[in-house]
């Protein structure tokens, strides 16, 4: 009896009770929405960042130069001020979130500053640049009044006020909007994405896409491509869907002769373009939402435009590049289980049954994510019992109910809790950020540069964004942009959904920035080469869609006018990147010299497409440029060679 407690008292078994808690709490809320965000946050940040801790102590110890037992003790002390942070507000909730607002009692400071230390001690672990950049701001401002800087300059203020501004007063901070965001919208949505993963779903819809990617030799990189928009669906991270597809498709890669640098590229130019994919959208897309105030499904809609853009230039160009490196051999198409198929079908219904209780139903996100979530669950749960019980199928031998059910929970509660910890720190940020006044200053900057002209904000702002990206993730990247750079475009004309978009693929683009691209980092480790050829690679493969970046503020219809307008500028932009992208990488003419110029032509044209400020010009010059686009690929797969900057390795 004593060994049977002490095995269910195991560190795994505590973090999946936690789990439970944390899953039957938000589905209750998704369904009820009782209590608002607000005290939702309050209540369920602590949970969060206890399974934050648990889950991180699972990996490897918090500290691994101290001796384990000092970790236990450590780990104990994290979990109790969690537990004192919810009793704390439990029972204050109401008199801290109205009647004690700007004068708080000791121990609502002594709660504040120990969730406070919390919060950016677990981010030195798992966020450490954010982390760094936090301790510049805390520092900054208390003692901003020492500046030598006038733009930097500001009167300071004092420790309460930091503390009590990053916490108690709900804001903002770590009970701020981003995390409320994190354990509402965005962990309603999550659902989707651990119901998948708990039946397996992920690794099946790789399986199916390798089939559809065909039999020729030239086609087994859109397997990286195919996969990786799927799992984008329903994944907010370019490393983890590098991870997810790329352990896969990047030895399938390097078995048909593909090198492993350029394996590991294409790769991760689809992981990022699983970050445009709705309805995740990088999570970038539900905070869009919350900014510009309107139903996330308006995001999702414009999102489609830009994934569609995205992975079709992408498409194209790993398609122009295979041909020059492989012959085109016929390959054999593997065959994919009927349980794994099915499987498939069910993920795709889904996202179909999302769109149309969303888009056509006009059901709230919250609910709908509900919904399609019991959807899917339902429906994997009725395969798997035919297959189980029914077929006996060697497929699901493996599987349990109670284990797939288990890591349903587990995965949801593990991405929630990162999720609520990241948007916790970014809440701290943004919140310095304005104590300091630092974002007003940014603006009027950036509004001065602007009445010089507007070109010149919107190429200052990229550079920021690029900058900002190096370091950060794309979560972070856009709630920065968002709140520095936006405002002054608004107030210089720039449609808000057009100034939004601009900061989402930047922050996207950013995801990519030298020499801290995670999702290279990943694939890069995975096909066993070296991380700053790959990262080069990926970025030659995405550079045809920079000018996404700059495209949507002359064919603004893409972001501003859903529907046939919406439809003719996605077209147009989507013919002008894919003409980019046969200028870059294909091969017209045996000449040299005449195929330098046919892709200077070609390149030329489509800048006039997507960059020409009149609309009739961009048809007129489009109508020509498609079919060019078309008859160039036909001519390179005849005239260009199995050869390249990358030499193939042989076969495995």
């Amino acid at each position: 009896m004593g060994e049977r407690l002490k095995e269910l008292a195991s560190l795994r078994n505590a973090t999946f009770a936690l789990s439970v808690v944390l899953f039957v709490w938000l589905i209750w809320y998704f369904y009820t929405g009782y209590g608002g965000p607000i005290e939702l946050a309050a209540y369920l940040v602590p949970i969060a960042l206890a399974l934050q801790i648990l889950f991180l102590y699972q990996q490897d110890d918090l500290y691994k130069w101290l001796p384990r037992v000092a970790n236990h003790v450590i780990v104990a002390v994290y979990l109790a001020i969690c537990l004192y942070a919810f009793i704390h507000f439990w029972r204050e909730y109401e008199e801290i979130a109205i009647y004690r607002q700007g004068s708080y009692t000791t121990q609502d400071f002594v709660v504040g500053l120990l969730v406070f230390l919390l919060v950016m001690e677990l981010s030195r672990i798992a966020h450490p640049i954010l982390f760094g950049v936090n301790v510049v701001l805390v520092v900054y401002t208390l003692f901003g009044y020492l500046s030598p800087v006038d733009f930097f300059w500001h009167p300071g203020t004092t420790w309460y006020r930091v503390v009590t501004s990053s916490t108690v007063e709900l804001a903002t901070g770590v009970y701020g909007l981003y995390a409320q965001l994190a354990l509402t919208l965005i962990a309603a949505f999550l659902l989707i994405a651990a119901v998948a993963n708990g039946f397996g779903a992920q690794s099946a819809m790789v399986n199916t896409m390798r089939r559809l990617a065909g039999r020729s030799r030239h086609t087994v990189p859109q397997t990286a491509v195919l996969a990786s928009a799927s799992v984008g669906l329903v994944s907010g991270s370019g490393a983890a869907n590098a991870a997810v597809v790329g352990s896969f498709t990047i030895p399938l890669m390097k078995r048909y002769g593909i090198p492993g640098t350029f394996a590991g590229a294409v790769e991760t130019a689809a992981s990022m373009g699983g970050l445009i994919m709705p309805p995740m959208m990088a999570v970038a897309g539900f905070l869009m939402a919350e900014f510009l105030g309107v139903p996330y499904w308006d995001v999702v809609l414009r999102g489609f435009s830009l994934s569609f853009i995205y992975f079709l230039t992408l498409s194209l160009s790993v398609y122009l590049m295979s041909v020059r490196l492989l012959s085109a051999d016929p390959v054999a198409v593997p065959a994919v289980a009927l349980y794994d198929r099915i499987k498939t079908a069910i993920f795709f219904a889904s996202v179909g049954f999302l769109i149309l209780l969303m888009g056509w139903m006009g059901i709230g996100e919250l609910r709908a994510a509900l919904y399609t979530g019991i959807f899917m669950l339902a429906l994997l749960l009725v395969t798997y019992v035919y297959f189980k019980h029914v077929l006996r199928d060697e497929a699901v031998a493996k599987e349990s109910l109670f284990g797939n059910l288990r890591l349903v929970i587990e995965t949801h509660a593990e991405m929630a809790s990162y999720l609520t910890l990241l948007l916790a720190t970014l809440g701290i940020m943004i919140g310095l950020f304005t104590v300091t006044g630092f974002i007003n200053r940014m603006g009027g900057m950036l509004l001065q540069v602007g009445e010089w002209h507007i070109i010149a904000l919107v190429l200052m702002a990229w550079a920021f964004g690029w900058l900002v990206g190096a370091g950060l993730p794309p979560t972070a990247t856009y709630i920065i942009l968002a709140v520095i750079i936006v405002d002054p475009m608004r107030k210089l004309g720039v449609d808000p959904w057009v100034a939004h978009g601009f900061a989402f693929l930047l922050a996207i683009w950013g995801e990519l920035s030298p020499p801290t691209s995670l999702a290279a980092a990943v694939a890069a480790r995975i096909a066993e080469a070296s991380f700053m050829r790959t990262m080069w690679e990926a970025l030659k493969l995405c550079l045809p869609i920079t000018f996404l970046s700059f495209a949507i503020f002359f064919r603004s219809g893409m972001m501003t006018t859903p529907g046939w307008t919406q439809v003719l500028d996605t077209a147009l932009v989507a013919t002008a990147t894919c003409a980019v992208a046969s200028a870059i990488f294909g091969r017209f003419v045996e000449s040299q010299a005449a195929n330098t110029v046919v892709r200077i032509v070609l390149a030329v044209a489509a800048l006039v497409v997507m960059l020409h400020p009149s609309d009739a010009l961009a048809l007129v010059v489009g109508a020509f440029l498609l079919p060019a686009v078309i008859f160039g690929v036909v001519r390179h797969r005849r005239i260009a060679p199995p050869k390249g900057g990358l030499q193939p390795a042989p076969v495995a």
